[in-house]
């Protein structure tokens, strides 16, 4: 067995039945009346991929430390929209929330006509974040980014980059590289990472931006070949695969993972599920299941995550303006 594959199981332990280490933060007599009943996490994206595995590992925490359980709940389409649409219409009770990724930020300037209004969620917790790496299907003959270059301008659309859907960070890295390189490829939108990936492997596309700790055991048993890792230094990762910088594309992309709740939860709630997330991503076990796995921890207050949010919203809008992206791209 890998290391990458024993990292991943233990991922999954963990998320299914983990138990907290060092929890010390205090909560009000007030906040402790929530949660009374189960609470539903919508995850906007199929099961198997990042974004489901962190939250179902901070999930389990939740549960463990507030006493009830936390039900995952996957609603994946449009690009994550079907799942934060539900979110925000729901109940500003604190019994339902939803984990957002980047596509969050993104729709707000891709999407025109949006079922909800950004402002009807509110941040709670940034919990996680993976670097991707751009990897091929081994029988396509491509080794690094040089060789994806003159392979698209031989035969300009040819070749096809699979998304987590449309809107997601792996579509704007796949658009941006297309920008960055001069090349022309074929945009081929998953529901998820994990039916994308499932389809690179089986060849069906050319090439795709993905999460690290999903593609290592992939990369390592030569299922898969690493092109290049999105980050601006080698990855402490991944310190065996060049950068696409080093090769010529300054290109940095990456996945996070924050929950969101609607916009008219109670301050104390958001509080007691704030303190709750930081706790479960400061718990040793936690942290090195995570580490062991690729995963950053990006615990950190309410407001931080706000100001997170917003800066990735700008940052997502220069992307969708320069490269001219639409959601049909």
């Amino acid at each position: 067995m890998t290391h990458a594959s024993r990292s991943r199981r233990a991922l999954l332990r963990l998320a299914a039945g983990g138990t907290l280490a060092g929890f010390a933060a205090p909560v009000t007599r007030a906040q402790q009346a929530y949660p009374s009943r189960p609470v539903r996490i919508i995850v906007p994206f199929t099961p198997g991929g990042t974004t489901d595995v962190v939250t179902r590992l901070v999930a389990a925490e939740l549960a463990q430390q507030l006493g009830q359980s936390f039900i995952i709940e996957n609603k994946p389409g449009a690009g994550t929209v079907v799942g934060v649409d539900a979110a925000a219409k729901s109940a500003p009770d604190g019994y339902t929330l939803i984990t957002v990724a980047n596509s969050f930020c993104a729709n707000t300037s891709l999407v025109k006509k949006l079922p909800y209004d950004p402002d009807d969620l509110r941040p709670v917790g940034l919990m996680g974040m993976s670097e991707h790496v751009l990897a091929a299907n081994p029988k396509s003959g491509l080794r690094n980014l040089a060789d994806l270059v003159a392979a698209a301008r031989k035969a300009p659309g040819s070749l096809s980059y699979a998304s987590f859907g449309n809107g997601t960070s792996a579509h704007l890295a796949g658009e941006m590289l297309k920008m960055q390189a001069g090349i022309d490829l074929l945009h081929v939108p998953y529901k998820g990472q994990a039916p994308a990936l499932n389809d690179l492997l089986g060849g069906q596309v050319t090439v795709m931006f993905g999460n690290w700790p999903e593609f290592r055991g992939h990369v390592e048993a030569g299922r898969l070949v690493a092109l290049g890792m999105a980050t601006a230094k080698r990855s402490v990762y991944a310190p065996q695969v060049p950068t696409l910088a080093e090769q010529g594309v300054p290109l940095e992309s990456n996945s996070w993972q924050g929950m969101l709740a609607p916009a008219r939860v109670p301050d104390a709630i958001v509080l007691t599920l704030n303190q709750a997330i930081n706790a479960a991503l400061q718990a040793p076990k936690v942290q090195s299941t995570l580490r062991e796995g690729g995963i950053a921890s990006m615990a950190g207050s309410v407001e931080r995550f706000g100001e997170f949010l917003k800066s990735e919203t700008a940052r997502y809008a220069d992307v969708v303006r320069r490269a001219r992206i639409t959601l049909d791209t």
